[in-house]
């Protein structure tokens, strides 16, 4: 997979200490991915690079919201998410993110690529279960939601007292079996 550009952080040239780095995240940022959840995004990610010695330690936060559909209504809104990221980039011999949290590029790298990491945290931060927020408030006015009213199991004590007067007498004598002891 072709790396993103804007996503590599050439480290080599910064003195060891805090850097700050921003980026903006839209549709395109996805649809290199091919993930296809999102009808659009807008989300503003900040990066903190703190260099040391033998490590980079990474904090990635972002906020802002993806526009996605509702998993009852289908009707697209904007889910707001929020939320952030660490991790430590260390040298080694070869690289290594089996783990998460703890990323291994080669001695002599000069730069590191983030744009994984923004993805995933980007991806696991929406929730699972996506509800409009107009079907909590009762505001959103949608024929899905009428139809899943209508068609809306009852409860025992929403059912009308009807006792059907054309039931067979065998069961009836089978009933009475339970009430006389």
């Amino acid at each position: 997979m072709k790396q993103l550009k804007e996503f590599i952080i050439p480290f080599i040239g910064l003195k060891l200490g805090k850097h700050s780095f921003d980026f903006k995240i839209n549709k395109t940022f996805f649809e290199y991915f091919e993930y296809e959840d999102f009808n659009n995004s807008e989300i503003d990610l900040d990066v903190l690079l703190i260099k040391k010695n033998t490590m980079l330690e990474f904090t990635l936060a972002f906020k802002g919201y993806v526009n996605v559909n509702c998993d009852v209504t289908n009707e697209p809104y904007n889910q707001g998410i929020t939320g952030s990221f660490d991790f430590i980039v260390k040298f080694g011999d070869e690289f290594n993110d089996e783990n998460e949290e703890l990323i291994i590029i080669p001695h002599g790298s000069y730069e590191f690529n983030i744009q994984q990491c923004v993805y995933e945290s980007i991806v696991l931060a929406v929730p699972t279960k996506r509800i409009h927020p107009g079907i909590e408030a009762g505001t959103l006015k949608s024929d899905i939601l009428n139809k899943l009213e209508e068609l809306r199991p009852t409860t025992e004590g929403d059912k009308p007292d009807t006792k059907d007067e054309n039931t067979d007498p065998r069961w009836d004598k089978l009933k009475n079996l339970l009430t006389d002891k």
